[in-house]
């Protein structure tokens, strides 16, 4: 079999610095978003002529972080409670033979300026720096199938969980008001979908968590009704 090679056409900017926090598919996160910069040769506005007429695309991704962790036939979902093994090719796991992910995101403009060519997109659920390795619209009514059974991960995951904040949160929330507008949101959305991980789901811990977001170190614990955010501080001071 002849051998493939696949060539970035860009890179994802993502408020997502680590896999930690990540939702775990797409659009989980409304407030999550993010750019996707075109490389030099593919930097053409021709090549994203009418691209304007589709409300979303297909991201197809390279799983970068973890492309050097090699796979195995066998993955044990986070719906799963990390506990049961589905096999690979039954699963959304990074940890496969050609580790490419997929995504499909809402598609809110696309810009050139100061020599660069990039996509906004909103619901991203990809880390920061990820390699993007093709772009396509999707069609509702060949990408959308009404009666489609979603196996184990039928149903939507998150719940309602009371997000809390504490004073110095809310302090430092509002000092950050006007460079991250929707940070609270984002955060709430975030904390919602309960990040961690899998064996602790049930969990009423006291553990502290911490989150990277943008430049920012978000601190949470899990309490008896909700989560509490405890502080949020610029990495470089933290």
């Amino acid at each position: 079999m002849q051998e493939i090679n696949l060539k970035p056409i860009g890179v994802v900017h993502s408020p997502y610095k680590q896999k930690f926090a990540i939702p775990r598919q797409p659009n989980l996160v409304p407030a999550g978003k993010g750019t996707i910069e075109l490389f030099s040769s593919f930097a053409d506005l021709n090549c994203l002529r009418e691209i304007d007429q589709f409300s979303h695309l297909w991201i197809l991704f390279f799983f970068h972080a973890t492309a050097d962790k090699g796979w195995s036939p066998t993955v044990q979902p986070p719906r799963l409670g990390g506990q049961k093994k589905v096999g690979v090719f039954a699963s959304r796991s990074p940890f496969r033979p050609n580790p490419l992910g997929i995504s499909v995101l809402e598609y809110i403009g696309h810009k050139s300026a100061d020599g660069k060519t990039t996509i906004e997109v909103q619901g991203i659920d990809i880390l920061d720096k990820t390699p993007v390795i093709d772009i396509k619209p999707y069609i509702p009514y060949a990408d959308s199938i009404n009666d489609a059974r979603g196996g184990y991960a039928d149903d939507r995951p998150g719940g309602d969980i009371l997000i809390y904040f504490t004073q110095e949160a809310e302090d430092q929330l509002l000092a950050l008001k006007l460079t991250y507008p929707e940070l609270r949101e984002f955060i709430i959305q975030i904390l919602s979908q309960d990040p961690r991980p899998a064996w602790h789901a049930k969990d009423t811990d006291q553990k502290q968590y911490g989150m990277v977001l943008y430049d920012l170190n978000i601190k949470w614990e899990k309490v008896k009704n909700g989560v509490s955010v405890i502080a949020i501080r610029s990495i470089e001071t933290d």
